[in-house]
C-alpha cells in the first residue's frame, strides 16, 4: 500500500494541478494542495503534475509474528441461548482449517444464562469453549459484544475467527475488525489455509464474474463470515470432548449506548434455507399469474416456490425468496429451476443441492452445467404435464391404500 505526498514549495500554481485530476480528489485549502477521500491512487497528478510537486511513496508492509496467533476460533450465534445453526457448520470448518495445520479450534460463546447450552459445542469438536456469561451480555449491543471480542482476541490470539452471515456475525464481524484493525472477507464460499496459517478467502467479486481468492498476510486475526448452508455441519460426536472456560470483563467496560427496552417475537416464517424442495421461478416465467402454477407443483411435492432476481425485482415475490449471492444460499434435497439461466451468482446460491432439475428452452443455458437432471423444452408445457402425473400417481396411491383396507 502507497500514499501521496505533496510538496508545496514545488506545486505552483495550483488550480492547474486541481485540473489535472478527474475524481475532484485534489482541492485547495488555506492556498495549499490538499487530498481528499475521492482519490483513486491513479497517480495522474503525480505523472502529468510539475515535478516532484506529488510523489508516491511505497509503504513498507508491517509484518506480524504469525507464531504468536495460533487457533481457529468460531463466534457462537445465538438467541437466548439457542444455537444458529450456521455455527455448527463453522465449527466442522474449523476443524478441517485446524487439522491442516495442527492447531485448536476454539469457540467464543457470549450472553446470560448460557452455561449449559455451550456445553453442546464439546460435541462437535471444540478444544476448547470461551464462555462469558454475564447480565450486561443479555441482548445483543454493539459496544459491549464488540468489548468482550477484543479481550477474547487480546488474551487467546486466534489466527483466524469465523462468523456467520447472520444479521449479528456480520454486524459484530465489521465493528471487530476495524476496533481490531485487521482484514475482514464477507460472505466467503470456499476456506483454505496455509501452512504458515494465511487464511484463503474465496468469494464471488465483480457481479460474481470472477472468485476472488483474498488473503490477510500482514494483520492477525483474520476475519471472515460465511452464510449459512455454504458449508458442511459436521455429524454430533455422541461423547462430548474438549474444555469450557469462564470469562468476564469489567461491568465498567461493557457499557452502551442502546438500551434495549423490551423485545418483540416476530410471527415464525418458513424461509427457503430450511426447505427441502425448491421451485424456482425464472426469467422464462412471462407473467406473475403464472407463478400459481409453479406454487401448485410446489405444494404437490411438499415444497416452497423461490425465485431468481429479475423476478424478485418485478415485485412479483419478496426478497426473502430470492436464491443467489444477493438473496438466500440453499441446500435443498430437490430443486426444480423453471426458466432459469443459470448465471454465476445464482448457481453459486444453489449448486450444493442434493438433486437439481433445470427445465430452459434454451439447450445450451448455463444452468445446464450445474443440472443433474436438464430438461430441454417449454416450461408452459412441462409442468402441467409433470403436476397432472404428480396427482394421478398420488390418486392411484389413494386407491391402492383404500382397496388394501
Amino acid at each position: 500500500m502507497g500514499k501521496l505526498i505533496i510538496n508545496q514549495d514545488k506545486v505552483g500554481n495550483i488550480q492547474e494541478l486541481i485540473s489535472i485530476c478527474p475524481f475532484g480528489a485534489l482541492e485547495e485549502k488555506d492556498h495549499q494542495l490538499q487530498i481528499n477521500a475521492a482519490c483513486k491512487m491513479c497517480n495522474l497528478c503525480v505523472k502529468n503534475g510539475p515535478q516532484g510537486a506529488v510523489i508516491y511513496v511505497e509503504e513498507a508492509a508491517v509484518s506480524v509474528d504469525k507464531d504468536q496467533w495460533k487457533g481457529i476460533a468460531v463466534y457462537v450465534d445465538h438467541i437466548d441461548g439457542a444455537i444458529h445453526p450456521v455455527t455448527y457448520e463453522l465449527l466442522g470448518k474449523a476443524r478441517e482449517l485446524a487439522d491442516k495445520v495442527n492447531q485448536s479450534v476454539y469457540a467464543i460463546m457470549m450472553g446470560q444464562h448460557i452455561g449449559s447450552q455451550c456445553k453442546e459445542l464439546l460435541h462437535y469438536g471444540v478444544d476448547k469453549v470461551f464462555v462469558y456469561d454475564q447480565e450486561e451480555l443479555d441482548r445483543f449491543r454493539m459496544e459491549p459484544y464488540t468489548k468482550v471480542l477484543e479481550d477474547f482476541v487480546r488474551n487467546i490470539k486466534p489466527a483466524v475467527i469465523l462468523m456467520g452471515a447472520t444479521p449479528v456475525g456480520r454486524q459484530l464481524a465489521a465493528r471487530a475488525a476495524a476496533k481490531l484493525k485487521t482484514g475482514l472477507t464477507a460472505d466467503c464460499t470456499i476456506l483454505d489455509i496455509n501452512e504458515n496459517t494465511d487464511l484463503v478467502q474465496i468469494r464471488p467479486a465483480f457481479g460474481g464474474n470472477i472468485m476472488a481468492q483474498i488473503l490477510t498476510p500482514n494483520h492477525r486475526p483474520q476475519l471472515a463470515t460465511v452464510r449459512y448452508k455454504v458449508m458442511n455441519a459436521p455429524n454430533r460426536n455422541v461423547e462430548a470432548k474438549g474444555e469450557i472456560i469462564e470469562c468476564s470483563v469489567d461491568a465498567k467496560e461493557l457499557t452502551s449506548r442502546v438500551n434495549v427496552l423490551d423485545i418483540i417475537a416476530k410471527e415464525k416464517e418458513q424461509f427457503i434455507e430450511a426447505a427441502e424442495v425448491l421451485v424456482v421461478a425464472g426469467r422464462g416465467i412471462k407473467k406473475e399469474e403464472d407463478l400459481s402454477m409453479l406454487e401448485e407443483l410446489a405444494d404437490l411435492l411438499g415444497g416452497q416456490i423461490a425465485c431468481t432476481r429479475p423476478v424478485m425485482e418485478a415485485g412479483w415475490l419478496d426478497s426473502k425468496r430470492q436464491v443467489g449471492l444477493s438473496g438466500r444460499t440453499v441446500r435443498p434435497k430437490l430443486i426444480i429451476t423453471c426458466g432459469v439461466s443459470g448465471s454465476v451468482q445464482f448457481a453459486a446460491g444453489m449448486n450444493n443441492s442434493e438433486q437439481i432439475i433445470a427445465i430452459n428452452q434454451d439447450e445450451n443455458a448455463p444452468i445446464f452445467k450445474t443440472a443433474h437432471y436438464c430438461m430441454v423444452g417449454d416450461l408452459y408445457e412441462i409442468i402441467p404435464d409433470l403436476i397432472s402425473r404428480i396427482k394421478a400417481n398420488q390418486s392411484e396411491a389413494v386407491s391402492s391404500f383404500e382397496t388394501a383396507n
